[in-house]
């Protein structure tokens, strides 16, 4: 059993920290200390309109920041709580402008994950973005933390993670619910435990401050160029073939024939080690034909930011 104490010590005194959670690892700081936040915000190279999820172990965390709680957005804690779904509500006047990027609405989310869990529990509500780099692909190992970050950081090591996207956003504070970054939990999911539709909306790229992160600046982008298999001008040895059917065994293909959840679970595994073993490319493939698995919205909305 990991000894949790020096991290929470850590982050009661306003430090940074990286912990494990379902989806990927996140880098935590006390979601009521201003300047603990602005460390996130350094630490990452993190746009300051982009906003930060608050992590809770309870609902009763859940009302420190939301200013009310409609049922739809209950209904959707009570089925996917813990669980790899953040949900945008109005936000309480305090809640700090640096968690929200001064939007009246508030993210959150209450992983599904032993240890991220019971740091929360006693340290109380975290913001927690992708311990990673601004643009890079997302850590799903504290190793993926330590090569961003150095290895003196602090990062609780609770192995691989198991899902490997970042969670599904929906934003409850308006009068029509919507995506507005798709995970785990499919918009099929959604709609099937709420009886109401849900909009997508992925991709703003305005002028405005997002709703959410992973909407308005380039993520998940490893230094190798990534681009679909149908748009490839030269594929030779120096190009990975990360491929969801079925594919040659060959040492520069990788096929996952139509598995999506582990697809999802190493992606930005491969793209990290394609940077590793000198890749100048990496062709992506998923079959349109797989389009009703529930990951293939965020598998084809990640590796669509990762290309662009």
């Amino acid at each position: 059993m990991i000894d949790l104490t020096p991290y929470i010590t850590l982050l009661k005194q306003g430090e940074v920290v990286a912990f494990p959670t379902e989806t990927v690892y996140g880098l935590g700081a006390d979601a009521r200390n201003p300047s603990a936040i602005k460390k996130i915000y350094r630490t990452k190279g993190r746009p300051a309109d982009n906003p930060l999820i608050v992590h809770v172990s309870s609902l009763e965390q859940v009302k420190e920041f939301a200013n009310e709680i409609p049922e739809l957005a209950k209904k959707l804690m009570d089925t996917f709580w813990p669980g790899p779904l953040s949900v945008v509500l109005p936000k309480k006047p305090e809640v700090l402008d640096l968690i929200t990027a001064g939007l009246d609405t508030v993210a959150l989310r209450m992983p599904n994950h032993e240890i991220a869990l019971s740091i929360i529990k006693q340290t109380g509500a975290l913001v927690a973005p992708s311990a990673n780099s601004s643009g890079k692909p997302s850590p799903t190992s504290a190793g993926h933390v330590s090569e961003d970050f150095g290895i003196d950081f602090p990062v609780v090591d609770g192995g691989k993670t198991t899902i490997g996207l970042e969670s599904t956003v929906v934003d409850c504070s308006g009068s029509t619910p919507s995506i507005l970054r798709p995970g785990s939990v499919s918009k099929a999911q959604l709609e099937s435990a709420t009886g109401v539709k849900f909009k997508e909306s992925f991709n703003s790229k305005d002028s405005h401050a997002p709703k959410s992160p992973g909407q308005k600046y380039t993520h998940y982008k490893p230094a190798a160029n990534v681009i679909w298999t149908g748009d490839a001008e030269y594929l030779d040895e120096s190009t990975l073939f990360l491929l969801s059917g079925r594919a040659p065994d060959m040492p520069n293909v990788i096929s996952y024939n139509n598995d999506l959840d582990q697809f999802a679970s190493e992606l930005y595994d491969r793209f990290r080690q394609a940077d590793h073993k000198g890749y100048t490319q990496i062709a992506v493939e998923l079959n349109e034909n797989l389009s009703s698995h529930p990951m293939y919205a965020a598998l084809l909305n990640r590796i669509s930011k990762a290309v662009g």
